[in-house]
């Protein structure tokens, strides 16, 4: 299930949420088709990505903040940019932009911090801004919890979109990476389940400021978790398609009176 796209229009153009997304994506590309094998990719991560064994060991700090821009495929990277697209725009435009890179940036130093402390002596080099957008998305929840989002779920051949609230959509999301990092062992590689969960918890704690300066429980009591302005509505356009009315054949009758 993937969330599309949000009922919370922002009151303001999302520049530095716009800049983050190119910057991915530049980064990106920049590597995947501008280096000569699948092993020099392999050794920029271990030299941009961040390795907890290397900052346990006192080296490679830069790359907290090197590693939230790189990712390890296509998939990965529409997949954290389409995340970002989603929710970063709500909390840019309730923070400022200034504010909300740093939150950003925070949020996926934090998250990097959380998969160090699962497993310091780790050689496996972490890459993404999946922890980073994961605070972003804790920072949605504490903020819009009853704002509706569109998830578009996928089962074999069957598409449907659906609007959920945020709570739902952010809170199970959360609950299956906590459940997918308690089972799965933290030296496999893979999914860092820990970093969503680290980046995750650090935005909802870096989001309290800016909850307590829009009042607190009072923006909940006067907002009821909805969005503070009226929501986007994204209504069903009917199909152009070209459309074959089955009709019933006439009848015909035989000179003799029958049907036939």
């Amino acid at each position: 299930m993937f969330p599309i796209r949000d009922h919370n229009p922002s009151g303001r153009v999302p520049h530095v949420t716009r800049v983050l997304i190119g910057l991915n994506c530049l980064v990106f590309v920049s590597y995947w088709f501008g280096l000569p094998s699948d092993l020099a990719v392999d050794r920029f991560f271990m030299e941009w990505g961040l390795v907890p064994a290397r900052i346990a060991y006192g080296e490679g700090y830069a790359t907290f903040l090197t590693s939230m821009f790189l990712h390890g495929g296509w998939l990965h990277l529409l997949g954290n940019m389409l995340f970002l697209h989603v929710f970063g725009d709500n909390l840019e435009d309730r923070m400022g932009h200034g504010r909300f890179l740093g939150f950003y940036l925070a949020s996926g130093i934090a998250a990097a911090l959380a998969q160090m402390g699962a497993d310091p002596s780790s050689v496996v080099p972490m890459v993404g801004a999946s922890g980073a957008i994961a605070g972003v998305m804790g920072g949605y929840l504490l903020l819009y919890p009853k704002a509706r989002v569109d998830v578009l779920f996928i089962f074999v051949v069957f598409f449907r979109v659906f609007p959920i609230p945020a709570w739902i959509v952010l809170g199970v999301w959360f609950a299956l990476q906590l459940g997918s990092g308690a089972l799965t062992p933290v030296d496999m590689g893979g999914v860092a389940y820990w970093a969503h969960v680290g980046g995750f918890v650090a935005g909802l704690a870096l989001a309290v400021p800016t909850f307590i300066s829009a009042g607190g429980t009072g923006f909940w009591s006067v907002t009821r978790g909805l969005p503070p302005h009226p929501v986007a509505e994204y209504p069903l356009v009917q199909s152009r398609l070209p459309r074959v009315v089955r009709r019933r054949a006439p009848v015909e009758r035989s000179p003799w009176g029958g049907r036939r």
